[in-house]
């Protein structure tokens, strides 16, 4: 089903794609519950309990909601009616959420089904036999204590008004609701998809709902639309592994700017009654060579942009999807060639986008707010976990980074703990412990580093061609042995964000808005800084990448290339030719 009518109305993941479904985005029934009385007071059962109406996947707090409400409110909820058509008998009925922040409840005419934990990621419950024929009611409450201390929130902020660096929380439904229809008994629950180059090959681990004997699994691999390899294979039990060969005719590389993919099609069923999923794959191989990090074989300079996700109308929700490719596209024309996605665990059609435009991602978890006592890091490490086991089959994410900024205050044991656990889920990518600050266990060595003054920020990473030189290039890192820290690559992870606005605006007159150091006197000042910061790095053999700080201005921190409603700042061509040098990593 793809209603235009609604917000949002394309298929949500693309790489998980049936194709009968229904959309139940829009107009939901919505109720502020300030004193969390509402199971008490039986909202679950009293059709007068909602007195608002919200647009969903928008939460109240954005404007494009219809409700627009800035404070507070620890538990919400909704409610709304769907339809199931007699085509949708004999078989199961899903219904997934794409993102609720952060305890949802739900409820299926009146019955209680199930709960989630985490607010950055997706979950699904089959719904079968709570839902019948013709209407039924689905009821959702929503608990998200952000201050509590206990869950992830990233960059949400815990106060009425936002300030430094952190902007308008994000509360309830902000991804796509829908309902998937499945004609067979079992169904294919998730598959991971491992690639080859070396030796053309493709593996495909996947998993079912449930066990079913002597069944028929099938997995294609498409080519521009033609099928160039399948396999059958008869199952009993709840999980297969098939290996398919492609022809080396066939044989292309994703890569950066050539988003090359192969169509993937399973089914899994029986007597003319099958579960099929459509997916996608792309073929590429990335590797820690010494100093440098290998893209396919070759040494590739990283030349990332931070993006936060944020947006002036949605909040942490894309208008459109249109929005979420734009934004990708804003920083390929500026000359970045991928992104690290700060903060936030981003929605997967943001994924899809990246890996049709060969545009490589960091991905990392929203850690800010978390007091990090056991009951805060246990929701951590399972939204984490979660978080990989979804996006394990993008061939744009090429490393995982859970933590950002953390300290030594926080126990080590935790840092390496999840480290271990991100490379027992996925040993086929580079990870980092912790963005910034410190590290524990680590694939590569990262700094955030915000000076301004060109000479001092070059000469400090010259001492990395020097072991003798004691300048202070690994900031609070100084308990870790200088001799292992030189042995790893070198991630300049957080650089420049330098302040520039020229616009008059709410966010931008503000005696709060801000940027690191002091703004340039003039735009050809600004070139001059950019330039010389960006080349001090490029121009470094032991540097592999770096990040810079941000694709867009988010509120009052105002330090974007472009501004917060997208419109740009600068020449975007000037920029390119800066960024785009070959970098001395990569001779």
């Amino acid at each position: 089903m793809n209603n235009s009518a609604i917000p949002r109305p394309e298929f949500p993941n693309p790489q998980f794609e049936r194709k009968d479904w229904q959309n139940l985005n829009g107009k939901w029934q919505f109720k502020f519950d300030h004193g969390k009385t509402g199971e008490e007071r039986n909202f679950v059962s009293d059709d007068k309990a909602f007195d608002m109406e919200i647009n969903v996947p928008f939460t109240y707090e954005s404007p494009l909601s219809g409700i627009n409400i800035k404070d507070i409110c620890e538990c919400v909820w909704y409610k709304r009616t769907f339809n199931i058509d007699n085509n949708w008998n004999n078989g199961r009925i899903l219904m997934h959420f794409g993102a609720v922040d952060y305890h949802a409840k739900i409820w299926i005419n009146g019955k209680y089904v199930s709960f989630h934990r985490g607010g950055m990621t997706g979950f699904a419950f089959d719904i079968t036999k709570y839902v019948h024929t013709g209407e039924n009611t689905v009821v959702v409450k929503v608990l998200d204590d952000l201050r509590s201390g206990k869950q992830p929130s990233g960059k949400q902020n815990f106060a009425y008004y936002s300030f430094g660096c952190v902007y308008t929380r994000t509360t309830g439904i902000w991804q796509t609701v829908w309902l998937e229809y499945v004609p067979f008994e079992s169904y294919i629950k998730d598959f991971k998809v491992y690639t080859d180059i070396e030796n053309s090959t493709v593996t495909i681990n996947a998993a079912f709902s449930n066990a079913v004997k002597d069944t028929d699994f099938t997995a294609e691999i498409l080519y521009k639309n033609r099928v160039i390899n399948g396999k059958l294979r008869k199952v009993s039990g709840t999980s297969v592994s098939v290996q398919l060969e492609i022809p080396k005719e066939n044989l292309r590389i994703w890569d950066i700017g050539k988003g090359e993919l192969y169509g993937l099609v399973l089914t899994y069923g029986a007597n003319s009654k099958y579960d099929t999923v459509y997916s996608y794959f792309g073929m590429r191989d990335i590797k820690i060579d010494g100093h440098k990090i290998l893209l396919n074989g070759k040494s590739v300079f990283q030349r990332l942009i931070l993006d936060q996700g944020f947006y002036p109308d949605g909040t942490w929700t894309a208008p459109s999807a249109e929005d979420l490719k734009n934004d990708i596209l804003i920083s390929i024309e500026a000359g970045f060639n991928g992104a690290r996605l700060h903060q936030k665990i981003f929605e997967p059609l943001f994924h899809y986008y990246a890996d049709i435009l060969g545009y490589i991602t960091w991905g990392e978890h929203g850690n800010w707010g978390m007091d990090f006592s056991a009951e805060s890091y246990q929701n951590f490490t399972c939204e984490w976990i979660e978080s990989v086991n979804r996006d394990f089959n993008h061939p744009s994410i090429i490393g995982w980074c859970p933590h950002n900024e953390t300290h030594w205050g926080q126990r080590r044991d935790d840092l390496a703990y999840i480290y271990r656990i991100t490379k027992s889920i996925d040993p086929t990518r580079i990870v980092i412990d912790t963005s910034g600050y410190v590290h524990v266990e680590t694939d590569i060595f990262d700094i955030h580093d915000y000076e301004q003054n060109v000479e001092v920020f070059k000469k400090r990473y010259e001492a990395l061609l020097d072991k003798n030189n004691k300048a202070d290039i690994f900031q609070n890192d100084n308990k870790w042995d200088r001799d292992k820290i030189m042995e790893l690559p070198y991630f300049v992870s957080e650089f420049g964000g330098t302040w520039w606005s020229e616009v008059s605006s709410e966010s931008s007159s503000s005696t709060q808005s801000w940027g690191y150091g002091k703004a340039p006197e003039d735009i050809k000042n600004f070139y001059e800084r950019f330039e010389g910061l960006v080349s001090a790095l490029l121009d470094n053999p032991r540097v592999c990448a770096f990040c810079y700080t941000q694709l867009t201005d988010v509120e009052q921190e105002q330090n974007g290339i472009v501004y917060y409603d997208r419109r740009k700042k600068f020449d975007m061509a000037r920029l390119n030719k800066i960024l785009t040098k070959i970098a001395a990593i990569e001779k």
